[in-house]
């Protein structure tokens, strides 16, 4: 953790179950709660000014794999701010249509885009990417919903189209 801060490299925990874990995880300087397993944590990492991330596939698939807290339920309560791809990188894109797509929280498809894109560049310093803006990287993916599935058109990587 010291290394981290002194490298200015962002911390996260993962896994915090309890209040007691988020301010363990606090304390030694986490800024991101990487899958809080339970609303408990998750609320508690709020209250800590830590960003919640959950992974996408916990969205694709309808819920946690072992048990743990949906991150849709997270989303209900407006308590995800991040989702990475975890073990299914393809999960990222699906999982934010679907997020956008739940009427039972607050996002809509620009506000859950951020959950993929300027919520974790944010989170994790990194200031030339994560938006759309002069003088920033231009990773960008030009997709498409047919039915229920997601397709990719286009990809930039930093302006140049790659696919």
């Amino acid at each position: 953790a010291a290394l981290c801060r002194a490298r200015q490299i962002a911390l996260a925990s993962h896994d915090d179950a309890t209040h007691a874990h988020v301010a363990e995880s606090h304390q030694l300087g986490s800024v991101i709660a990487e899958f809080p397993t339970t609303f408990e944590a998750a609320e508690a990492s709020r209250r800590h000014g830590m960003n919640v991330l959950m992974g996408a596939p916990n969205i694709v698939r309808g819920g946690s794999h072992s048990g743990n807290v949906a991150a849709s339920e997270l989303a209900q309560l407006g308590l995800l701010d991040i989702l990475s791809s975890d073990y299914y990188p393809a999960s990222l894109l699906d999982a934010a249509f679907r997020v956008a797509d739940d009427q039972s929280n607050r996002f809509t498809l620009p506000q859950a885009v951020k959950l993929v894109t300027k919520n974790p560049a944010q989170a994790l310093n990194l200031q030339d990417r994560g938006v759309i803006g002069e003088g920033k990287r231009a990773d960008l993916v030009l997709a498409h919903r047919k039915g229920n599935h997601i397709h990719i058109d286009h990809v930039w990587r930093q302006g140049k189209r790659v696919f």
